[in-house]
């Protein structure tokens, strides 16, 4: 079927806005220590901006406190900066060699303020989502009207496009109730 390229196309075009929401979720901080949470977080390093992950060893000694051992000395004040500038809103306390975030407790109000973040995230992905799935639609229209597909097939295609898009919606709505049962579970 010729329509099965633009469906196949239009499933890994899917899958990136899924996989995008997937990465911000990570970095909304819930009651728990993450690695996610810091590791993309950009430290001026020797002139260039390098994430935290290619700097030092970031690993959860406990799991409320996360622990960030800098591979270069060095770069523990530079690490503590960019944290504090951070839109984490944890403050690293350090002895010189390593960087420790105790991660508070969440208030009530907080956790509410994340899952509506956490919301509009997944409503911008279901908008990306209807977007792929117009663009597809339209481009199986102009292979109907090029006479590259039948009508058959053409309503064929956007029966596959709506499942697709379907699908991932499911998977969007999966994601969102996940991480919002994970930032209000004391």
């Amino acid at each position: 079927m010729p329509y099965k390229a633009q469906i196949k196309e239009l499933q890994t075009s899917m899958q990136k806005a899924l996989d995008h929401l997937t990465y911000q979720f990570k970095e909304i901080r819930t009651g728990k220590a993450s690695p996610g949470l810091v590791e993309d977080i950009k430290v001026e390093y020797y002139g260039a901006m390098t994430p935290i992950k290619s700097l030092a060893n970031i690993t959860v000694p406990e799991p409320r406190t996360l622990k960030i051992e800098p591979f270069d000395v060095n770069s523990v004040q530079s690490i503590c900066r960019a944290i504090q500038a951070s839109p984490i809103g944890i403050t690293p306390v350090d002895d010189g060699r390593v960087i420790r975030l105790p991660m508070p407790e969440l208030t009530e109000e907080r956790r509410r303020d994340l899952t509506k973040l956490t919301k509009k995230y997944s409503e911008e992905t279901k908008v990306n989502l209807r977007n792929l799935r117009r663009d597809t639609i339209e481009k199986l229209k102009k292979m109907e009207k090029d006479k590259v597909l039948t009508e058959d097939q053409r309503k064929q295609g956007e029966k596959s496009v709506q499942t697709e898009t379907d699908n991932f919606s499911k998977k969007v709505d999966d994601l969102v109730k996940a991480k919002d049962n994970e930032i209000m579970t004391l």
